[in-house]
């Protein structure tokens, strides 16, 4: 007769069923341990794949809150000419760079490895005639005009980074730059396609110029987002071989020259500053032009000019949030849908990233170099979908 109590066999009963709740239990944690870990995986492979195109579209944030520094800045009386400005920032962009340099005990730092000297003195001298291009257009056209035809300029780089560098331009980065440039013409609205639709608070005060000068300045513009191009060359040319800092003194010094050149040419009155907004406002848009520089060029070194261009186009998006956060101007329906277009192509080229392919590094001490070696080669990629 079995005298063992029924709370025993209630007991030995349940050890079995609490064993497999347990295994489970243990099972669905590692298995959920597991997801978590592929997914983390998956996002830092990501982010390392696309670091230079992240690096080039962190640099158009720098650079929008520059423009809306400056924005503010022009508010400010007396208004300061842009030569100046352009002087002043570049200054400070100059000497944060050779400080950096210096302190850091980078090699060359006032002249860049000698192997690239030439490529980093056209990078400084395309650099600043790409800018002098913006700037005198919008003396005598729109700025929805001048903002259009600028960002024609990613296009033309992919098409010269193929062509010059022998990079990989796939037909997806192509076609992700014409929508890019969709949605800009969107966002911007040049009155050359919506005249109907003109934005007042957009374009700004009306430009006033013949059509010769509008021509002129058309042409001019071209030409500066075609050396543009070149510029953005040059530093893929360059690559590893110099730092980014040796990149970005050329550009910067060489600006700071020929602006404060031409500032005494147009006999343009130099406005010393007075109010202290005045000091914190300058300080600031050389230390945002300094840090989206460093942005740009450290980007640009990382990934192809077809892809690394590509990134510019979030500029404008940039562009329009702060106008609504610090300026008060509502975006139109065509602003939206021209954001989500240019969102939709950043997202689809970070997501569709072929298998990275490694560049040639050269040693900054090393003499072997030649000028030649500064046009890249890259590995061919996997077939174009």
């Amino acid at each position: 007769m079995n005298t063992r109590p029924d709370s025993a066999y209630t007991s030995l009963a349940q050890e079995p069923v609490e064993e497999d709740i347990n295994a489970q239990g243990s099972k669905c944690m590692t298995q959920w341990g597991e997801s978590c870990s592929a997914i983390e995986r998956k996002i830092v492979e990501c982010l390392r794949n696309n670091a230079g195109l992240l690096l080039v579209m962190l640099a158009q944030l720098f650079a929008s809150f520059m423009n809306a520094t400056i924005k503010v800045f022009n508010q400010l009386e007396p208004p300061v000419p842009v030569l100046e400005l352009v002087t002043v920032s570049m200054a400070i962009t100059f000497i944060c760079c050779e400080i950096y340099m210096l302190a850091a005990k980078i090699p060359y730092p006032f002249l860049g490895p000698k192997e690239v000297r030439l490529l980093l003195a056209s990078r400084g001298v395309t650099g600043f005639f790409a800018v002098f291009g913006i700037y005198y257009a919008l003396q005598y056209l729109p700025l929805g005009d001048v903002t259009v035809l600028t960002f024609v300029g990613p296009i033309f780089t992919g098409i010269a980074g193929r062509l010059f560098l022998g990079e990989t331009y796939s037909k997806r980065e192509a076609f992700a730059s014409v929508f890019s440039l969709l949605g800009v013409i969107l966002i911007a609205r040049p009155p050359f396609l919506f005249e109907s639709a003109r934005d007042p608070d957009f374009e700004g005060p009306a430009v006033d110029a013949s059509a010769r000068d509008r021509l002129r300045a058309t042409l001019v513009l071209v030409m500066g987002v075609l050396i543009y191009t070149f510029a953005m060359i040059a530093i893929r040319a360059i690559g590893t071989r110099a730092h980014a800092m040796h990149s970005m003194a050329y550009f910067s010094l060489w600006c700071a020259i020929v602006s404060m050149i031409g500032l005494f040419i147009s006999g343009e009155p130099i406005v010393y500053p007075t109010p202290w907004e005045w000091n914190v406002l300058l300080l600031l848009i050389g230390v945002l032009s300094f840090t989206a520089q460093m942005c740009l060029t450290m980007g640009l070194q990382r990934e192809t000019a077809a892809r690394g261009t590509i990134g510019v186009y979030v500029q404008v998006i940039f562009a329009d949030v702060l106008e609504v956060l610090f300026f008060k101007t509502v975006p139109s329906f065509l602003s939206f849908l021209g954001t989500g277009i240019i969102m939709t192509c950043a997202v689809y080229i970070v997501l569709t990233k072929q298998k990275q392919h490694q560049e040639p590094k050269v040693s900054l001490e090393s003499g072997e170099s030649t000028l030649e070696e500064g046009f890249l080669t890259h590995e061919i990629s996997v077939a174009e979908e």
